[in-house]
């Protein structure tokens, strides 16, 4: 039995050798362009798809028109989950796109929140009441969360009213800092920035109804840079899958 060992032995290591690297040679990395409001729900979708298929996710996170630009000067990112459905296409009309790759990954809600508890109501009425002093919003031009934001106040005839009492940040996410902060009393947010397990984890918020804007469906798309990059594909095709969706929808996402 030990001259048996001693024969099998070099077998089985070499074996556990060549396993290890052919897994290690099949693992990627993947450069991913990440619409801030989509930054929580990544985080968490980036530890099972690393785990599921050994590839590697890197993610940048920011407003979709900066990554826009960013990606028209050459940037190096292989996938792009954008918070709308236009630049994506745009994209791909402008030939920067694996042709086929664009889908729908998830369609936002929009909040109106205040980290102070109690402080906005079901409805919304304490934007009309106008005792706050500043409200946030994103930049309209560059992230799609501030575009809808601005469509709901023009809805609700509050345009001029609150014009003076805009704070415009660079993105969702600076939106929402303006908001947790105090630096604002009240912020448009991405319900997916308060929100955990069907409930609001802070503060006190509106969910604001689809009806008061457009639609927020934010497509992913596989960049030209990663046409060749097993990982774009591989991430792409993880995002429409069961594990993706549960955490997509746990941050208040609709597929």
């Amino acid at each position: 039995m030990l001259v048996r060992a001693r024969l099998f032995a070099p077998t089985v290591l070499a074996a556990l050798i060549t396993s290890f690297t052919v897994g290690t040679a099949c693992a990627d990395d993947v450069q991913v362009a990440v619409a801030a409001n989509f930054t929580a729900p990544i985080q968490a979708i980036a530890n099972d798809f690393e785990k599921d298929t050994g590839h590697k996710l890197i993610a940048a996170y920011g407003a979709t028109g900066q990554f826009y630009t960013q990606i028209k000067n050459g940037a190096p990112f292989e996938v792009f989950l954008a918070a709308d459905d236009s630049t994506p296409e745009k994209l791909e009309k402008e030939g920067e796109t694996v042709p086929g790759s664009r889908f729908t990954y998830a369609v936002g809600t929009l909040a109106l929140w205040s980290a102070k508890d109690g402080y906005v109501d079901p409805e919304g009425q304490v934007l009309k009441e106008g005792t706050y002093q500043h409200l946030a919003i994103a930049n309209p031009k560059a992230a799609p969360y501030g575009l809808a934001a601005t469509q709901v106040l023009e809805k609700m005839g509050l345009t001029e009213k609150v014009k003076d009492k805009l704070v415009e940040g660079q993105n969702i996410t600076q939106a929402y800092q303006f908001v947790s902060t105090g630096n604002a009393q009240l912020g448009f947010v991405a319900l997916s920035q308060i929100y955990k397990d069907g409930k609001v984890s802070s503060g006190s918020a509106w969910i604001i109804p689809e009806a008061l804007h457009d639609p927020i469906k934010q497509d992913a798309v596989i960049l030209k840079k990663g046409a060749n990059n097993p990982a774009a594909k591989a991430l792409t095709e993880y995002l429409k899958g069961p594990k993706a969706a549960a955490i997509i929808k746990s941050f208040g996402y609709h597929l």
